[in-house]
């Protein structure tokens, strides 16, 4: 593998997975990490966008196996296909690639390593693609290291801690704020294939576990399972969450009941190498449920009017835009999303709508692209959401703006309920009206039997948009 050349790894968490991100790392090659949950021409279509020249895989994931699923395609770049685990004629063991290496000198070796700099790229990421084609984000060395420093730093890493890490490696979470900073602090990495609410806590007993960061239903699970008793958890002291609304009683139950000394939550994208801001380990419980924290060291935010690109008074709702040394180095081969995102004075638009305080904590309130206007009014679909999901019944919803005159824009949502609900599209929008502004109330409701989703498990609101317009017709 040559100096800038990319390596793909679609596998679940393994010790594997890590040494070969590591090993090519070195010596400057390029992680690709792919969603585990892709289907065949997904994965395709990120190999060959990529050119990436290894594929590192696994027997068999969510679709089916990664060989059978990728055979029918062409990968014109894609030079050796390899098995972390177990073995197939079609492709290389992990020991017989392994074995590769054993031409190359430690001479040669250190000589590869020695050519990397701070600022090559280290990593090119894919967007989930929730409304588009996906794009690869690529960050450099330099600022993933300075991102994860910092933030083990304020979470409090220790080079003694035991790093339980259940989130995947393909993702942000399980990768840069997983093994990556676990690496760069020092700590025990114990990666975990799923979560298995009984297989976690008898893992945390057993290996004494200290940090373990998760999203909100992992905790809620835990402390709800009759079993909880039987296991000694109190090793447990750090963890970061988010991914979804964290109500102010979990962060509480996870410091008393679980025995947590540093629940914090976090705001990041992938262009911003996963990291924008956190909460820090001394805030209060309304603080950690409520916000995003405030920016990390270094790092600068603002709320944007869309329309004037002037910085909108504290308090107000805008666009977020960010700036410093978290800001991706662009788009893979897209220079023009690249100029729609980052600004010449360095800013770059996340996409998101949200508030900040006068002492900068941030709280996120939706997406600019799901946003709506009703009789001049803006609604953020989120809102909404984050109100349907109090309704008894309401499984799963999903809000989007659809056309109608002479309004402009109503709402639709599509609801998945739960077993036996007895909900109407009658309950739903009383429901709505007594909580919202009128304008705000869905004005057509569909109840579904899922959400359309895309790999990443996000819903995938042009697909949405497709089914409003077979359903409604000439009033789309």
């Amino acid at each position: 593998m040559q100096h800038g050349e990319r390596a793909a790894i679609w596998a679940p968490n393994i010790y594997q997975w890590i040494i070969a991100a590591i090993g090519m790392q070195s010596i400057g090659g390029i992680l690709v990490p792919l969603i585990n949950r892709l289907q065949g021409h997904e994965a395709a279509d990120i190999l060959r966008r990529s050119s990436a020249r290894v594929l590192l895989t696994f027997p068999r994931l969510e679709n089916g196996s990664p060989l059978e699923m990728l055979a029918a395609h062409e990968l014109p770049s894609l030079k050796h296909q390899v098995l972390l685990q177990d073995v197939d004629d079609r492709a290389l063991s992990w020991e017989a690639f392994l074995a590769l290496g054993d031409v190359v000198s430690d001479l040669q070796l250190q000589q590869r390593i020695d050519q990397v700099s701070p600022d090559d790229i280290m990593d090119m990421l894919f967007t989930s693609g929730t409304t588009g084609k996906p794009k690869g984000v690529l960050c450099n060395h330099r600022q993933n290291i300075q991102v994860f420093t910092i933030w083990g730093n304020t979470v409090g890493l220790r080079p003694e801690d035991n790093y339980l890490i259940i989130n995947p490696f393909f993702h942000s979470f399980g990768y840069k704020a997983g093994w990556l900073a676990a690496i760069i602090k020092g700590c025990k990495i114990i990666p975990a294939r799923a979560f298995d609410r009984e297989q976690v806590m008898a893992q945390i007993e057993r290996d004494k576990i200290t940090v373990m960061p998760g999203v909100p239903s992992m905790f809620e699970m835990i402390l709800n399972d009759p079993q909880r008793a039987n296991y000694d958890l109190s090793s447990l002291r750090v963890c970061t969450t988010g991914g979804a609304a964290v109500p102010v009683k979990l962060v509480e139950d996870m410091r008393n009941e679980l025995g947590f000394e540093t629940v914090v939550t976090a705001y990041g994208l992938t262009e911003s190498t996963g990291m924008v801001s956190i909460c820090r380990p001394e805030d209060d419980a309304d603080i950690i449920a409520g916000t995003c924290g405030r920016a990390l060291d270094g790092i600068e935010v603002m709320c944007v009017n869309v329309a004037t690109a002037e910085e909108v008074p504290r308090g107000e709702e805008g666009e977020l835009w960010v700036r410093g040394y978290n800001v991706m180095q662009g788009y893979f081969d897209m220079p023009e999303a690249t100029a729609e995102t980052i600004t010449a004075e360095g800013w770059m638009r996340t996409g998101d709508i949200g508030t900040m305080d006068e002492r900068g904590y941030i709280r996120i309130t939706d997406r600019l692209k799901d946003m709506y206007i009703m009789n001049g009014e803006n609604v953020y679909p989120a809102e909404v959401e984050k109100t349907l999901y109090g309704l008894a019944g309401v499984a799963q919803v999903a809000v989007i703006g659809v056309p109608k005159q002479p309004q402009g824009e109503v709402g639709m949502a599509f609801i998945v309920k739960t077993k036996s609900a007895e909900i109407d599209e009658s309950k739903v929008q009383d429901f709505c009206a007594a909580k919202l502004a009128r304008y705000k109330v869905p004005f057509y409701i569909k109840f579904v039997d899922a959400l359309p989703l895309n790999a990443s498990g996000k819903v995938l609101k042009p697909a949405l948009k497709q089914q409003a317009q077979q359903l409604l017709g000439k009033a789309v």
